[in-house]
């Protein structure tokens, strides 16, 4: 893409460019400190981002994938257990599972969040026999949160752990009826895995994740587990991993966290734009989001008619796009072994056959976004397509 003239997908320059001064400064600390594994700057950043996230603790850790596998192995998952979750979902959250040595199994999704369905659940829980179940595993894809308070309800019908994927979620609000008050994603379940990636609404400039957690033990579990599972040099109680979070990336993250209030609420704005532009464009269905929810769009997801050429022809306008997720998890190759087939979950393999991620970014312009619409719209015109309701209706 010639970017001098094009709308890239994700901007990772921009803010990097506005916050130099300061991240320069941060590295300075950093390699003059000499202190490059743990630290006050590590600790500092997981009070701050436990503070932020509304959550006791925060274990800072190597990445979300690490987040996801050691809060479950701190939690005592493990061989012979099921987790549940969704197949449309980034791998991690599977390979954490099985790497965890437990079992997923799915369920599928709501039609117009593309998050966990709660009757999916609820119906795959009174209907299952066999292995136990120990787990459920909500992903607040694409930085909406799943509907948590009947996901609780039903954990604590079937004494069941409740972690969230909140990978995409940094910020994220969900407003739980039950306490009456507006709750934030990583504060509500047994634990809470984030991802740092750089793409990430928050993200380091390479590798890293955290887990959040109300649970005094979890955390300190975690401690031990992402350093080789030891509570003090050569004292390893418990066996573990090489996962902890590098100073550098902690003191990066410690700059750019004070700005994400401010790029989440740029991202809502951007996402209200999109929505106000592509009103009466019937073969593009926008996100829904209900009014429980205060999504911070890590990304723009629309539900869109003979995508593959859509993508193609923004393309060829210099227009970035992605596709999050195009194959589900329960049909790609690696994962045969889990036993499913085609037409076991048909939303999620609808939603995937049909999804598209606009360019979404705190710095997009109003200007850029409309170029993006004008392209769509465009496409559309010559082209002859099915309205996109079927499953929205």
């Amino acid at each position: 893409m010639n970017l001098e003239n094009g709308i890239p997908f994700v901007d990772l320059i921009t803010p990097h460019v506005e916050l130099q001064d300061q991240l320069l400064d941060a590295t300075k600390r950093v390699l003059t400190s000499a202190m490059f594994i743990g630290g006050p700057i590590v600790e500092q950043f997981e009070r701050d981002f436990a503070e932020f996230c509304e959550a006791k603790y925060c274990v800072g850790v190597s990445s979300g994938t690490d987040a996801l596998r050691f809060a479950l192995i701190a939690a005592g998952i493990g061989k012979g257990d099921i987790v549940v979750t969704v197949p449309n979902t980034f791998v991690a959250t599977i390979e954490a599972i099985i790497q965890a040595g437990a079992t997923p199994h799915f369920v599928d999704i709501d039609p117009q969040t593309f998050n966990m369905s709660v009757d999916g659940l609820r119906e795959y829980l009174e209907s299952h026999s066999g292995a136990p179940v120990k787990a459920i595993l909500p992903v607040h894809l694409y930085g909406q949160m799943c509907d948590m308070d009947p996901i609780m309800e039903i954990a604590g019908q079937y004494d069941l752990m409740v972690f969230e994927d909140a990978c995409q979620a940094h910020g994220s609000r969900y407003f739980s009826a039950k306490r009456n008050r507006w709750l934030k994603a990583g504060s509500i379940g047994k634990a809470a895995a984030f991802s740092f990636y750089p793409g990430k609404n928050l993200g380091a400039c390479g590798e890293a994740g955290a887990v959040t957690t109300n649970d005094e033990t979890i955390a300190q579990q975690i401690r031990m587990i992402r350093d080789h599972g030891q509570n003090k040099k050569y004292h390893h109680l418990v066996e573990g991993y090489n996962g902890r979070l590098d100073t550098l990336q902690a003191a990066l993250l410690q700059v750019k966290l004070p700005f994400l209030n401010d790029w989440n609420a740029k991202r809502r704005t951007a996402a209200e734009t999109y929505k106000e532009m592509l009103k009466g464009e019937n073969s593009i269905s926008i996100p829904y989001e209900p009014e429980w929810s205060r999504a911070i769009y890590h990304l723009y997801v629309v539900y869109a008619q003979d995508r593959e050429a859509l993508q193609n022809r923004l393309t060829e306008q210099n227009i970035g796009s992605g596709l999050h997720y195009p194959i589900p998890l329960h049909l790609q190759k690696g994962y045969a072994h889990l036993g499913y087939s085609a037409g076991d979950f048909p939303i999620a393999e609808r939603v995937a056959r049909r999804i598209l991620s606009l360019p979404m970014y705190p710095q997009i312009r109003r200007e850029q976004q409309q170029k993006v619409v004008t392209a769509i719209r465009q496409f559309y015109g010559t082209q002859t397509v099915e309205v996109a309701s079927e499953i929205f209706q």
